[in-house]
């Protein structure tokens, strides 16, 4: 099977074949090394021509909408200034807003319809910053542009290190550009944007399509940024991220005698699960963790302690298998620190179901339409950027990327909770080169680049290959249906149901009175528990025994 690759040895140990897996690699290997992807589906029409027109007229407040939405660089869940900026860019555009999307503050749907009888159209946007990854735009060395001073522990504010605010953009301009071609040809549909929270975390469409917030579509197209100018029909890798909690007691650094480190517990966890590697990690698995609460002071030994982890393999299935193993180990650390430990799943996604018919259409589109126009400015900041990081200079990928089939062999890589909205409608995902050759995202290089010149140049494009894509799909029914058709040959047999555990509650911040008032919500939903249970040790010192008497 094509995305069992080298962790086959794994499966046919355990035995029983993946269907998870098994549906995303379907049709893989028909090609015997001769695949050529089909040209002439990408259709010429008047209103793609409409759609793309509006891009360009658009262009300033399209980049416009981006810049905001940097410049607020706000965190996963507290999105509260770009998702309005986003919501409002939508309602000038004709559409319909609603916040509160599955019960995230953040979260909104904007709906536009014409006519009767069309396709339902989804379109996804995303807004969130990534913690400590602030950068001056268009500066090419690091240079944070919110230095934190703290003479014990400096650090930087926020930045949008995976583009997220040329994502969100380019989808909603996308998405208004389609409606706009839809008015003026009279062409029935309706077209859904959501606008989701907390990417970073994978937390905002999962939930939200456990609780059927994606029903009802017809095709769902996704972009993100990248290195490259491409589309294809590969997988992801399924989820889970786990948060686990030790619980000690604290005591002077200085008479330790009795005291209960946490972070003790946390270190131990972290060490032993580095041991997985060698005999439980598959090549298609990746295991990576983080201390994200270990104490202040060295005098005060730490009562509480939360170190995350990131659990992802090729399928639910296979990271259920490797997460038991990650809990086993936290208990084992508990027990040899006498500390308690309590673990909660933050957010759970599937593997993301490929439409190859859907990626040939989308490549059609971009080969047609060109890649980004990045002008010389652009080139000498990417060359810049990758001078400064130790990388060859060869600037920003100037053409569209060959179409191939997925690599036979599943070497995993990143999660995105698209996934799951994947495997209830037709899906296709595609980037365009906002960050340097040879850098990655999740980087304050790619932060510098996004409301830059190669951001603006990408989501421009990006705007242009979705609109394009979606006309195609108005236009051109035979297209549709057979999106559609291999949909429900490679899901046939297959169940999905949510990676998250039952009684999971979504984590959330309280927005403040302002954005609730101007979004019109209520707090707090009625999906969460308000105020959530507090995390309190009750853990007592820990006996040495007897006390030794004087010896005689």
């Amino acid at each position: 099977m094509q995305l069992l690759g080298a962790a086959g040895v794994v499966g046919s140990v355990t035995g029983g074949a993946d269907p998870a897996m098994a549906a995303a690699a379907e049709g893989a290997l028909d090609t015997d090394g001769g695949y050529r992807p089909p040209t002439g589906l990408a259709e010429n029409s008047a209103a793609k021509a409409t759609a793309l027109g509006w891009i360009d007229d658009q262009a300033s407040a399209i980049t416009g909408l981006n810049d905001e939405i940097w410049e607020h660089a706000e965190l996963s869940l507290r999105e509260w200034k770009s998702s309005l900026a986003e919501a409002e860019f939508l309602e000038r555009a004709g559409f319909e807003v609603t916040f509160g999307t599955a019960g995230f503050p953040t979260a909104f749907t904007a709906t536009f319809r014409q006519g009767r009888g069309g396709p339902a159209l989804g379109f996804s946007g995303e807004y969130d910053a990534l913690p400590r990854l602030s950068q001056r735009k268009g500066v090419g060395h690091h240079d944070p542009r919110e230095y934190i001073h703290d003479p014990f522990a400096p650090g930087y504010g926020p930045g949008h290190g995976c583009g997220h605010s040329a994502l969100g953009s380019a989808a909603a301009a996308a998405a208004a550009a389609v409606a706009e071609a839809a008015r003026a040809h009279r062409l029935p549909v309706t077209v859904k944007f959501f606008g989701s929270t907390a990417e970073e975390q994978l937390i905002g469409k999962t939930y939200a399509v456990s609780k059927g917030v994606y029903d009802g579509l017809d095709a769902f197209l996704d972009w993100h940024p990248s290195t490259s100018n491409a589309t294809g029909w590969g997988t992801t890798t399924a989820m889970t991220a786990v948060t686990f909690t030790f619980l000690g007691v604290a005591g002077h650094g200085g008479t330790p005698l009795g005291n209960k480190s946490a972070l003790d517990a946390a270190v131990m966890m972290a060490t032993m699960s580095e041991f997985l590697r060698e005999e439980n990690l598959a090549p298609s698995g990746r295991l990576h963790w983080v201390i994200t609460n270990g104490g202040e002071i060295p005098n005060v030994t730490p009562e509480i302690a939360e170190i995350a982890y990131y659990v992802r393999e090729g399928s639910p299935e296979r990271v259920r298998v490797l997460l038991d193993k990650v809990i086993a180990i936290s208990e084992a650390a508990a027990k040899a620190s006498r500390t308690r430990v309590q673990h909660k799943i933050t957010s759970a996604c599937w593997n993301q179901l490929p439409s190859r018919s859907f990626a040939e259409l989308m490549h059609d589109n971009m080969r047609t339409i060109g890649p980004p126009d990045f002008d010389g400015e652009a080139q000498r900041l990417a060359q810049d950027l990758q001078r400064s990081l130790g990388l060859p200079q060869k600037g920003l990928h100037d053409e569209i990327g060959a179409l191939t089939p997925p690599n036979p062999v599943f070497l995993g890589g990143g999660s995105t909770d698209v996934a799951d909205i994947s495997w209830q409608v037709p899906t296709v995902s595609m980037g365009t080169a906002l960050a340097p050759i040879g850098t990655k995202m999740h980087t304050w290089s790619t932060a510098s680049c996004a409301a830059a010149g190669p951001g603006r140049a990408a989501l421009l494009a990006a705007a242009r290959y979705l609109a394009a894509t979606a006309v195609d799909l108005l236009t051109q029914p035979a297209r549709l249906k057979a999106v559609k058709d291999e949909f429900a040959r490679r899901t046939q047999g297959v169940r999905w149901k949510t990676a998250l555990p039952d009684g999971y509650e979504p984590p959330m911040y309280e927005p403040p009175a302002w954005f609730l008032e101007r979004t019109g919500q209520s707090w707090p939903p009625e999906n969460i528990t308000w105020p959530p249970k507090r995390v309190v040790s009750q853990e007592e010192f820990s006996s040495l025994g007897p006390e030794l008497g004087p010896q005689e």
